[in-house]
């Protein structure tokens, strides 16, 4: 559909001066937001009127950190229960991700997907890892983020606990999809240099991949300091605080992630901040995991670029949003922590994104149409000062109704509209899960 009018919603724009618009109107144009202006102004003819009375308009929603992969974990009760973060890697993790296929890592990332498309996540920045499927495995990501028409940035994470020759194999998977994702450059599929953490990787692996990632001018997407065993590890066998380790390999940077942070001081602090490296904050996975709470306020404060991701957790952004204000509250007190999470998520996630992509976050004239449509009837006044407390105890209740990507409609009127059979992929995934789970 080449235009589509929403009309008759309130319209969020977001942005670094998000405006709360009433009264107006949004034209999509092959692809693009074509320009949004008072609906009196709209009397054309165009292929599709979608009216959002009753809804709010705003950008989609961007999850900075996941973990696709990971959906063949739900519900499996054969890991044994476990004590602390190390335990948790070998007794669940490392144990599923050995046994992906490729046929695993496309059927575990379609049914996030879906669900993104239902909770009006549009772009997502994936880490994969099935490290005795490496090669192809992100093609086979690729495949699924295309056909569901989503927006991903994916990388593959090398490590070096499955021994030198799979390492070797995951720069490689690296290295070759980014220069494919970079060959096609269509602001739909881009890559990164994926990285376990410094505990599980070697100097010769951080080198050759820190090599391979500047040729190709990629960022580096990396779990850093999310439990402490991950600092006692660094300062034991390096003399070097983790922050400290990745900035002397150059992974560090401006087009690089470094996940969590959790455990990080105020030296590796300044290290992020003078790097321009992105923070990704994942509380949920942070308190399920008990690693503790990332002090994202006091990064923040301190000009650290923080977004939000999931780790896995779920796809719906609205959650992880609420869930990161209560822990910020938790751990400082009530009157703190509550505007720098909602700043992550709406405003620092576009501004990491716009790292890879062009035009998402915003809503305005040349952007992408990317949107989320979602049941809000304001029951107080509504504007741009106002925003982040409607979006996290009003709007964040509210149901998604239409999401839109690339000016693509991918639900609508909570209908999804993709060429995908829900039903059998998620037979087909269920199959292959109980087939993994067999080998545990």
């Amino acid at each position: 559909m080449k235009t589509i009018l929403i009309k008759n919603g309130i319209i969020a724009t977001l942005g670094e001066k998000n405006r709360v618009l009433t009264g107006h109107a949004l034209l999509i144009e092959d692809g693009l937001v074509g320009k949004i202006a008072p609906q009196k102004t709209f009397k054309g003819k165009y292929g599709k009127v979608i009216d959002a009375a009753g809804k709010l308009v705003m950008p989609g929603f961007i999850n900075a950190h996941m973990h696709f992969y990971s959906t063949f974990a739900r519900g499996l009760g054969k890991a044994p229960p476990s004590k602390s973060f190390v335990e948790i890697l070998n007794n669940l993790w490392w144990r599923l991700d050995k046994h992906l296929s490729n046929a695993d890592s496309y059927y575990s990332t379609v049914i996030p997907l879906i669900n993104a498309v239902r909770k009006g996540t549009t772009t997502i920045i994936d880490h994969h890892a099935s490290p005795y499927a490496i090669t192809g495995s992100l093609a086979s990501v690729e495949k699924a983020v295309r056909e569901t028409g989503l927006r991903a940035a994916l990388c593959y994470e090398v490590s070096d606990r499955d021994g030198e020759e799979k390492a070797k194999e995951g720069i490689e998977e690296n290295a070759a999809f980014i220069a494919a994702a970079q060959a096609k450059d269509d602001n739909t599929i881009k890559g990164m240099f994926g990285l376990h953490a410094s505990f599980t990787l070697s100097d010769k692996t951080l080198e050759e991949a820190a090599y391979r990632g500047h040729k190709l001018g990629a960022g580096f997407h990396i779990h850093a300091a999310e439990s402490q065993a991950d600092q006692l590890h660094c300062e034991s066998h390096y003399k070097l605080r983790v922050i400290e380790r990745l900035r002397d390999y150059g992974i560090l940077g401006r087009k690089s992630i470094a996940a969590h942070c959790v455990h990080v001081n105020e030296t590796e602090v300044e290290i992020l901040k003078e790097t321009g490296t992105a923070v990704i904050h994942n509380p949920q996975s942070n308190a399920n995991n008990s690693v503790g709470i990332a002090d994202i306020t006091g990064m923040m404060e301190k000009g650290v670029l923080v977004g939000l991701g999931t780790d896995a957790m779920t796809v719906n952004m609205l959650e992880e949003v609420r869930a990161a204000v209560w822990l910020q509250h938790l751990k400082r007190d009530p009157s703190q922590g509550f505007c720098e999470p909602v700043q992550a998520l709406i405003v620092n996630n576009a501004t990491i994104a716009n790292r890879y992509f062009k035009g998402l976050g915003e809503l305005k004239a040349g952007s992408a149409a990317d949107i989320a449509i979602i049941d809000y009837i304001p029951p107080t006044p509504l504007d741009a000062g106002n925003f982040y407390g409607h979006l996290v105890f009003g709007i964040s209740q509210g149901e998604v109704d239409t999401t839109i990507a690339a000016g693509r409609i991918l639900m609508e009127g909570k209908k999804l509209k993709l060429d995908i059979d829900e039903e059998e992929v998620s037979r087909k995934s269920a199959e292959l899960a109980k087939k993994l789970w067999s080998k545990f």
